[in-house]
This record gives structure tokens, C-alpha cells and sequence, in this order.
């Protein structure tokens, strides 16, 4: 057995690595390399690198592409570019305008890793004869003793990436592997000087890799110039208090930016995409105990139509620590449920909302799903 847990010895092993540019699948590729597998490094082009030749805080474009094909010249690994543009932009891209314009808050690294990277670019690897699909994620894949794969959570906290990773399937879990959860950044960036690769200094990509300075409602308004649709803003008890240029403009928690001379502090609650409308209202308003999920995926054991009332872990916000609840299936609504164990600010729908075994900080993921609606504390508790 070898250390990505396969069944042929590692020369006789290949294994595809999904190089984005970075210092992370750098040295991945570079430690299967050295552990003497047949390592391919493959990189998607997937938007307009043209645009983002120069930019920091990116990937997947430009001098990114740059950085991948010289670490592959550094390893001595054969190194394709793959031109994904046009399934990057129906996939990814338009769902995330789209999912804005109906007054949602996406999450577009999920449907990249969904359906760019853990389905077509892994069909590729498979095409290409590979025995595995590697990623630079900090997240871990661990064998399981009754067969098949589980994830859990890397063990670098700062790190962990399963927020963005509950989408994958088992039998994705099957082929990838990911040899950076069980590694500290810091030993990553050690590994990269060690190797002689140039990207071991590089800045970690920080915003959308397709919204250049953060700036999404650029983006929108350039895919769909009819989502600039003005109205107004309301308070939950029915006052207008001012107008706006468009709901794609705010997010569900926000408070800065309103422009509202009311004297006291308000935050977006929710949004109103029919009757182009900002609701706002009291912090306390943000508060939310149930969240409905759509295109859940799970990864339990027990079949999720059979769930009622399953303690579980979840997090909401890639920044936020698994929070306790309970999972429960709801047969009328076909659909799995949520309930928050304490109420939770500014969840909006869109979102995804990751589920783990418990709250651990090695938890199992056991799937999640896009938060499809949410029901205020003060509903739910009546």
C-alpha cells in the first residue's frame, strides 16, 4: 500500500495533479514526484487571463498559468492547459449573476469544485489514465475500514477548505486524494523552498478568482445589465426609508452602505427580488434557527430520507466554526432541515451550509447543501 492509499506501487501509479499556480498543488505534485509516481500536471484556463495577467490574489488565469507550467518545468512533470472558459462561464459564472439577481448570496467555489474541477476535469485524469485526481485542498481523505472514502477536516484549522468541499460526492471521494490535510501551512511553504519552486513566497489567492478587486456587482451588471433594477427600502414594519440602485448591491447582515439617516442601526434582513426590495430591520432580526436546504449532498452512513432530529455539526460561513444542530428530513417538502442549536446572524439564502459528524476540529463532513430558505428565531421558537 502507498501513501495515497492505492493499490499499485507508485511507479506503476499515475496521478493527475490539478495545478492552479499556487504554492499548494505545487508541492503536491512536487511531493508525489518525489515519492516516484507518474505525476501529470493539468491546469484549467477558465476565464479571461488576458484581463488578469498581472492581477495578485487570483487564480486559474495568466500569470498563474505562467507559474504552473514553471513549477511543472522545476519537478520535471509534463504539464497540459486546459481552455475550460466556456464551462466555467455556464457553470459558474452565470449561476453566480443569476443567483444574485434572485436575491441570494452564492457561493461560486462550491459549483467550481462541483462542476468544473471534481467532474470534468476529473472524467479528464480519467481519460488520461490516471489512477487518481490530486488537489492542492486542505482538507483529508481517509479510507474507511467498511470501504470507500470519507472527508474530514484538515489539520490545519486556518486552513481547512471542507466548507467548500461538502458537494463532493463518494464516488468522487473514491478518486481523489488530497495529500495536504495532514500538513501546516508552514510546512507546505517549506516543502516548496525545498523542491526550488519559485511560487514557495507566493501570496495565497484571496477574492473570486473571476471578480477582479472584489468588486461582484461589476460583474452582474456587466452579465446582465437588466439586474439594475431600482427600488426602494423598507423597514420590516412597512416604512419606506429610501431608495436603491439594485438588490444585487446587498447581502443578507449587511449594515454599511445603506445610506439611512434613521438613528439607529440597521442591517439588511432580507431581500425582496419580485418587488426589487431591501428589507431591513434590528440586529435581532438577523437571528435564524431553521435553515431548508436544496441540492443536498450527502455523505452519511444512514440514509438522509430517515432522518429525524440527527445531531450534527454546521457551519454557514466558511469563516465560522461548525455550530451544533440537528439534521431531520423533511418528507412533505422533500427536502433535509436544519435546526440551529443557537441562532445564527446573517445566514441568506445561497449560502452553502456545510454538515459535520460534530463540531471536532477533525469532523467527518458528512455533506450539506445550498441554503434554500431560512426561518427566523423568533418563528421558529413560537
Amino acid at each position: 500500500m502507498n501513501s495515497l492509499d492505492l493499490p499499485k506501487a507508485p511507479q506503476d501509479t499515475r496521478v493527475v495533479v490539478a495545478m492552479s499556480g499556487g504554492v499548494d498543488s505545487s508541492v503536491v505534485a512536487g511531493l508525489l514526484k518525489r515519492e516516484g509516481y507518474d505525476v501529470v500536471g493539468i491546469t484549467l484556463q477558465l476565464y479571461d487571463h488576458g484581463a488578469a495577467t498581472h492581477r495578485r490574489g487570483a487564480c486559474c488565469a495568466g500569470q498563474d498559468i505562467h507559474d504552473a507550467r514553471r513549477a511543472a518545468e522545476t519537478l520535471g512533470i509534463p504539464h497540459y492547459v486546459l481552455d475550460y472558459e466556456d464551462r466555467f462561464r455556464e457553470a459558474v459564472i452565470d449561476r453566480f449573476a443569476d443567483s444574485y439577481i434572485h436575491g441570494e448570496t452564492p457561493i461560486p467555489c462550491v459549483e467550481c469544485n462541483r462542476s468544473i474541477k471534481f467532474r470534468d476535469l476529473l472524467a479528464t485524469a480519467r481519460d488520461l489514465g490516471a489512477d487518481a485526481l490530486a488537489t492542492g485542498h486542505y482538507v483529508a481523505g481517509r479510507a474507511r475500514p467498511g470501504g470507500g472514502r470519507a472527508l474530514y477536516r484538515a489539520l490545519d484549522p486556518a486552513r481547512d477548505q471542507s466548507y467548500f468541499l461538502y458537494a463532493t460526492t463518494a464516488e468522487q471521494l473514491d478518486f481523489l486524494r488530497f495529500p495536504l490535510g495532514e500538513l501546516p501551512k508552514d510546512e507546505t511553504r517549506r516543502l516548496a523552498q525545498s523542491f526550488g519552486l519559485a511560487v514557495a513566497d507566493k501570496p495565497d489567492s484571496q477574492d473570486i478568482c473571476f471578480v477582479p478587486q472584489g468588486r461582484y456587482q461589476d460583474v452582474i451588471a456587466r452579465l446582465r445589465p437588466d439586474a439594475l433594477r431600482p427600488g426602494e427600502i423598507v423597514h420590516l414594519d412597512g416604512r419606506a426609508l429610501g431608495r436603491h440602485d439594485g438588490i444585487i448591491g446587498f447581502t443578507v447582515g449587511q449594515r454599511r452602505g445603506l445610506k439611512l439617516a434613521t438613528g439607529e442601526p440597521l442591517y439588511v434582513v432580507r431581500l425582496d427580488p419580485d418587488n426589487a426590495r431591501v428589507v431591513v430591520g434590528p440586529r435581532e432580526a438577523l437571528a435564524t434557527s431553521v435553515i431548508r436546504l436544496s441540492e443536498t449532498n450527502w455523505l452519511g452512513d444512514a440514509p438522509l430520507s430517515a432522518l429525524d432530529g440527527m445531531p450534527v455539526a454546521v457551519r454557514v460561513r466558511s469563516t465560522r466554526e461548525p455550530r451544533p444542530a440537528s439534521l431531520r428530513w423533511n418528507a412533505a417538502l422533500s427536502c433535509a432541515e436544519v435546526e440551529l442549536a443557537t441562532p445564527e446572524d446573517g445566514v441568506s439564502p445561497g449560502q452553502a451550509c456545510a454538515i459535520y459528524a460534530d463540531d471536532g476540529p477533525r469532523a467527518r463532513v458528512l455533506g450539506g447543501g445550498t441554503i434554500l430558505r431560512v426561518e427566523a428565531a423568533q418563528r421558529a421558537a413560537a
